[in-house]
């Protein structure tokens, strides 16, 4: 008690002792490997063999990637420069196949002067789904977000603009129209009527009237044919397009699945259960050989739309599961209070029932997300020129016949930038969202 006042009383402190630091040891990168790494005999081990296995793969990973030849016209003249400069051709890489064919990866044999128009097709696309994800993002945005399913079509295939304009014209009467029969004749036939009136619509009258328009007033870009999609593109369009789409179509299986109505609920688990049975292959080569059978005579049906909207399906039917395992995740005292403030049924799905399901399931929608984006690779098999498919026409070449390993690793890579975005980004959402202890 000598570091106190002379007056202090006898096992009570009235003054005190001097802040400090903390021990070396147990803070910063120190503290971080004692604490993770060395804390115990099995962990430091265990810690030692995972660095040298580490250190093994990276010995024999790094020389091939770094130790590698970028500049050559085939694979035989990569061989001869390796043999100049190492005295071997084992453990180097062979860049040069992805220096000279990775606009063809990334592209597919889109014609080049256009490439400006998958670009910008790609950057819109990051500006209309920011408002979404961030709540950083101006609302103004959201403008963006609305009008892109239309311009990415328009952006992607060129065109007479008035394709888009006439389809987003059947969006406004179905929005519309519901609202405005919903006060007249209730909301759910108002819906039907309206959604009657959309697909008469698109279906009758968009295909004759963007054409006579089109040719009164000639404004669009040049048309590409879906053949000369390929690449990272195509991928990203059928994942994009299969994820956008498949949210909102799970939601509704799921409220299905779960309704009251006979009809409803036996449609959405025969839908459901259907597809969840069937492999995705299988559904691939339906709409590239079957689905046209059930057309109109003449129908040009497109082969990347058919791919779509089989992808589409195939993710929400699984999205459906994922949503319905956070709806039954809540509790029942979530129902009944949003019965005791008077809501009706939708009313309390949009304000308090579904906004905590979907933030219970966001883990699984995130994985379905990611299994979806790589499971377009799967279009390969019905000639459709993805990046594998590509990477094949590519080996088939002559000069870099026997090539594998470039063209797999740089495929791999551009999946993973994707793929691990999204992880991330669940992983931020899922703390934004963590309001349990607020």
């Amino acid at each position: 008690m000598s570091d106190t006042h002379e007056e202090t009383i006898r096992f009570v402190r009235d003054s005190m002792l001097p802040q400090q630091e903390p021990p070396a040891s147990s803070v910063g990168a120190i503290g971080w490997a004692r604490a993770n790494l060395f804390s115990g005999p099995v962990n430091t081990v265990l810690t030692i063999i995972s660095l040298a296995f580490i250190a093994y793969v990276l010995a024999g990973v790094l020389p091939w990637v770094f130790q590698s030849v970028w500049t050559a016209d085939s694979l035989n003249e990569c061989r001869e420069i390796m043999q100049a400069t190492w005295g071997e051709t084992h453990g180097h890489a062979c860049w040069a196949v992805i220096n000279e064919r990775w606009l063809q990866l990334l592209f597919g044999f889109y014609p080049s002067e256009l490439y400006w128009r998958p670009i910008l097709a790609f950057v819109l696309l990051l500006v209309a789904v920011a408002p979404v994800l961030f709540p950083w993002a101006p609302n103004k945005l959201l403008w963006v977000t609305a009008a892109y399913p239309f311009v990415m079509p328009w952006l992607m295939w060129g065109g007479t603009i008035w394709g888009p304009i006439c389809v987003a014209i059947g969006f406004a009467i179905l929005f519309f129209g519901a609202q405005f029969l919903a006060s007249r004749i209730g909301s759910l036939a108002g819906l039907i009527v309206a959604v009657v009136a959309a697909l008469i619509w698109w279906l009758f009258i968009v295909g004759p009237l963007s054409g006579e328009l089109g040719q009164a007033m000639n404004i669009g870009l040049e048309p590409v044919a879906s053949r000369n999609f390929g690449g990272f593109m195509l991928s990203i369009l059928i994942g994009v397009v299969a994820i956008g789409c498949s949210l909102p179509i799970g939601i509704v299986l799921a409220l299905g699945r779960q309704s009251d109505l006979l009809i409803v609920k036996a449609i959405c688990v025969g839908f459901i259960e259907f597809i969840r049975g069937v492999p995705l292959i299988t559904l691939l080569f339906v709409a590239s050989t079957l689905l046209n059978i059930f057309m109109p005579p003449g129908t040009n049906f497109d082969i990347i739309l058919r791919v779509m909207i089989m992808v589409t399906l195939f993710a929400a039917a699984y999205m459906a599961e994922v949503i319905r395992g956070g709806l039954a995740a809540l509790p029942k005292g979530q129902y009944e209070g949003a019965d005791s403030l008077g809501l009706d049924y939708w009313q309390s799905q949009r304000l308090i029932i579904m906004p905590q399901a979907l933030k219970i399931s966001i883990p699984g929608i995130v994985s379905t997300f990611i299994g979806v984006f790589k499971d377009t690779t799967l279009v390969s098999i019905i000639g459709l020129l993805d990046p594998l498919g590509l990477s094949n026409s590519i080996r088939s070449d002559s000069a870099w016949n026997g090539i594998y390993w470039e063209l797999f690793a740089f495929i791999a890579f551009l999946f993973f930038i994707f793929c691990f975005s999204m992880s991330r980004y669940s992983m931020y959402l899922e703390r934004r969202l963590k309001t349990d202890h607020r």
